[in-house]
């Protein structure tokens, strides 16, 4: 899997922006959590969707970013957590052991 690495809130503009045209998802990992690594090899070992951008958060390095993500989505901070944009929104949020491809997948309009 290819992650396109978030770090900043001009990032976050772009790829709320480009959410209108091709969904985008941003993957909130915490380096220190067991079950956040789980997820993250979950994601990856699956064939990733051509017509998704998927976007990485190291949130204990941007934890100020992911402060900025939860309040601009409206949406609770959690870790690991998986967030899917679509038309300048989020659509989709799940978090720990349940975050699954398939259900990304889903949920694409």
């Amino acid at each position: 899997m290819q992650w396109s690495i978030l770090t900043s809130e001009e990032q976050l503009a772009a790829l709320l922006e480009k959410s209108f045209n091709k969904p985008q998802v941003i993957f909130k990992h915490s380096t220190r959590c067991s079950v956040s690594s789980v997820i993250k090899a979950r994601l990856e070992a699956g064939t990733l969707p051509e017509h998704i951008d998927f976007h990485y958060l190291d949130l204990l390095a941007h934890r100020s970013l992911s402060n900025k993500i939860a309040e601009d989505l409206n949406v609770y901070h959690e870790s690991p957590q998986v967030l899917l944009l679509q038309n300048g929104e989020c659509v989709f949020d799940e978090s720990h052991l349940v975050i699954r491809m398939q259900d990304i997948l889903t949920e694409v309009v």
